[in-house]
């Protein structure tokens, strides 16, 4: 019984030994590693050094991003006399965060509140229309073959080079023309048109579904719709949520089309409805606001925020997919 308890001790001593001897080497071929990667530029994503330098730049970075919105918070608890009379990143002498948000939906008989929901519409019937034509439009680029195709990936392409603020001018002659204008039809229709959106969902679609497995549903006897929908679509989320994330950026700040497009307050967007607050004071007789303007930025803020933060790991979970080849 004596000599087993011994053996069992040596060998368990032994494992001890050879695992403190396997961690060793493990470490040290690390270490190797590391000053090969130092020396060659290249760097093993699944064993990381840290760098100062690359640590310093990103936070430099973070605070250059998250320096506006510092700015928005402190200044939207400040009244109108402390805003005026205090440093800008400086908190004043009254917290007055909640009846600036209570002012702001009161204003002008709550003009603010009816900018938001209109806001809404054009980024929900604008942004919506656009990502679904870019979904359809992508798939059906990515997986049919049909003459003039090549053509259309340099209009395409075209379309993506051309800065949108150029097609804004000719857009108001179109448009008034057609009497549209001061209408939400000048603000949906434009928005409805995402040439990078299509682009897009062209990669993701071409790279993210395999067509062995449209095939299969074709086989099965499943209809091209049918494909599309329970085959294909589910695969395109992370690239969906990717492109609705673009054109919902794009509609909710969109500033210049709405300028020339509308007259009447009662369609303007926020973008416009701000920017006319903030310019009340010039005008004759006019009550400076800045702090409701500036409660008025945060609380626009707020919705693309929560819309990040929620679509985040949808987003996150395809950006290397196609990256790997199985």
């Amino acid at each position: 019984m004596t000599d087993i308890t011994v053996n069992d001790n040596t060998r368990e001593r032994e494992a001890r030994k050879a695992e403190r001897q396997r961690q060793r080497r493990i470490a040290r071929d690390e270490k190797a590693e590391r000053k090969r990667a130092q020396k060659t530029g290249f760097q093993n994503v699944a064993n990381p050094r840290r760098s100062t330098l690359l640590t310093v730049l990103c936070s430099i970075f973070a605070i250059y991003c998250l320096f506006p919105f510092a700015y928005l918070l402190i200044n939207a608890t400040k009244t109108q006399a402390d805003f005026t009379s205090t440093f800008g990143l400086g908190f004043g002498k009254t917290f007055a965060l909640w009846d600036n948000i209570k002012t702001v939906f009161t204003y002008q008989d709550g003009i603010f509140g009816r900018w938001f929901l209109n806001t809404l519409f054009y980024v929900i019937v604008g942004a919506g229309g656009a990502t679904l034509l870019a979904i359809m439009g992508g798939y059906a680029l990515a997986k049919f073959r049909f003459p003039g195709r090549k053509a259309v990936f340099a209009v395409i392409i075209g379309a993506i080079s051309v800065p949108g603020i150029a097609l804004a001018v000719p857009q108001f002659l179109l448009f008034a023309k057609l009497g549209l204008t001061n209408t939400p039809w000048a603000m949906i229709i434009p928005s409805l048109i995402s040439p990078f959106g299509l682009y897009l969902m062209w990669i993701f679609s071409e790279q993210a579904v395999p067509t062995e497995l449209l095939e299969a549903a074709r086989v099965d006897g499943a209809s091209e719709a049918r494909t599309f929908f329970t085959v294909a679509l589910p695969l395109l989320s992370p690239g969906i949520v990717t492109c609705s994330l673009f054109t919902i950026v794009a509609t909710w700040n969109n500033y210049f089309l709405p300028l020339i497009m509308l007259k009447d307050a009662d369609w303007y967007p926020l973008t416009i409805g701000l920017n006319q607050w903030k310019d009340q004071a010039s005008t004759a007789g006019g009550q400076a606001i800045q702090n409701l303007v500036i409660t008025g930025s945060l609380i626009t803020i707020i919705p693309l925020v929560v819309a990040f933060l929620l679509l985040q790991k949808y987003w996150q979970s395809g950006l290397a997919a196609g990256a790997v080849k199985e």
